[in-house]
């Protein structure tokens, strides 16, 4: 078995633990070490019976395994950039249950969760999560660090650039582009391309508010 540590000791972190206890019921893979996270109140203790181990620090002068279980796409690459010159490796992570063709790509460090199809010619990014019960249509491009919260439905040639985050319930039509950095509220339906570094909430999706890029 091979070890590895998760990045956030939070919800989605606790997931991951499951994700992987369920991969091995099928194949004795894995040998979770513990949860990597930076707050200091959390060192040394237990979550889920698995130990604290070690804030980022420590992990850069580590040799391991490595899944990162942090939601914000933002906050998830920072910390990436931060192992950079580290020895970790970054394996793709997909639960048993995933349906997915031959033609797709998935970047390292991805995370693909339980109940999710992903039909084919499809290429999905470095450290992209894609959460419970998604659909990911034919020629899609998921970009680094993007985020597929539950039950989004992406359709067929759609494009996310890095940074991308999808809301819960979220519809995503044919050919759409979203860009760099931008957050898709719970429940829209993304009718037409978004521009970078905005929030855009409804149904049809649209802007909001903007931010710093």
């Amino acid at each position: 078995m091979k070890d590895i540590v998760i990045i956030g000791a939070g919800g989605f972190g606790r997931e991951v633990a499951w994700l992987i206890e369920d991969i091995n019921k099928v194949t004795e893979e894995w040998n979770i070490i513990g949860f990597v996270d930076d707050d200091e109140n959390i060192q040394d203790t237990e979550v889920n019976e698995y130990k604290v181990v070690g804030n980022i620090e420590w992990l850069k002068d580590q040799k391991l395994n490595v899944v990162n279980a942090i939601g914000d796409p933002i906050i998830k690459k920072k910390i990436i950039n931060r192992l950079t010159d580290s020895e970790n490796t970054y394996p793709v992570l997909i639960h048993p249950s995933v349906i997915f063709s031959d033609q797709v790509i998935f970047g390292e460090g991805s995370i693909i969760c339980a109940a999710n199809i992903i039909t084919t010619n499809i290429e999905i990014g470095k450290h992209v999560i894609i959460n419970l019960d998604c659909t990911i249509g034919h020629d899609a491009i998921l970009g680094n660090y993007t985020t597929v919260l539950p039950s989004v439905n992406v359709s067929g040639f759609v494009k996310t650039e890095e940074c991308v985050s999808i809301g819960t319930g979220t519809a995503v039509i044919q050919g759409v582009k979203i860009g760099e950095n931008t957050v898709i509220g719970a429940g829209s339906i993304v009718v037409k391309d978004l521009p970078p570094n905005c929030t855009a909430v409804g149904a049809p999706a649209k802007p909001i508010k903007f931010h710093e890029s």
